[in-house]
């Protein structure tokens, strides 16, 4: 049997749920690129669609709204951290298993997360001025927190309180939404001093001081 938590390994997805995503994906670096360019009010759905190469309704079929179409580039930091989080090995202790992924999930090792994190600011930028932006980006820290709570009560163990672990995966969530907000209001890079990953590593020690469970 496993020792894994149950959800550490992702199920393999068909090849008809990949092309989704990755249309997906072109939908929403589409949208990005427009928003940063024109800003969500010059932007039109039809101007998005062009943009991705797809027909109107294809757009409409996955989103919504011209804003609900950059869900898909700030929920991948998300995904990318709850499977690092899912990966750690049985034993590593809750608060530095959060602080290893967090770390991880948000420094650049490769180009792709280098431009999720520059295509993150640009949009948190624009959603100052956007309340429907803004409320695309609660909704998907909302949704990350919900899918983190399994991942956290399967580290945390099966004696763990229901109401720490909902406590631990919130902090744990907020500690990189405000860090990530923080940067996107400044000028500083991608690394180092200032950067996401140390800001978010800031904020959750700071969050998580006085939680039993992150602080035994």
């Amino acid at each position: 049997m496993s020792t894994k938590p149950e959800g550490a390994t992702p199920p393999t997805r068909t090849l008809t749920e990949r092309r989704k995503a990755a249309t997906q994906l072109d939908i929403a670096r589409a949208a990005a690129e427009l928003f940063t360019e024109r800003g969500p009010d010059g932007t039109t759905a039809e101007d998005i669609a062009l943009r991705a190469g797809v027909a109107l309704r294809t757009f409409y079929r996955y989103f919504r709204s011209k804003q609900d179409a950059v869900a898909p580039l700030l929920a991948g930091g998300g995904d990318r951290w709850r499977e690092l989080l899912a990966a750690t090995e049985p034993g590593a202790g809750l608060p530095a298993a959060l602080e290893r992924s967090i770390a991880a999930s948000l420094t650049p090792a490769d180009a792709a997360t280098e431009e999720g994190l520059r295509w993150t600011r640009g949009l948190l930028r624009a959603a100052t001025e956007d309340p429907a932006l803004r409320a695309v980006w609660y909704r998907v820290n909302q949704e990350s927190e919900e899918r983190l709570r399994e991942v956290v009560a399967g580290l945390a163990g099966p004696d763990a309180d229901p109401l720490e672990v909902r406590l631990a995966a919130a902090a744990a969530t907020d500690a990189i939404r405000i860090a990530l907000e923080s940067w996107a209001e400044t000028d500083a890079p991608v690394g180092g001093d200032g950067a996401p990953a140390e800001l978010a590593v800031r904020c959750l020690r700071e969050l998580m001081g006085g939680m039993r469970l992150l602080n035994p």
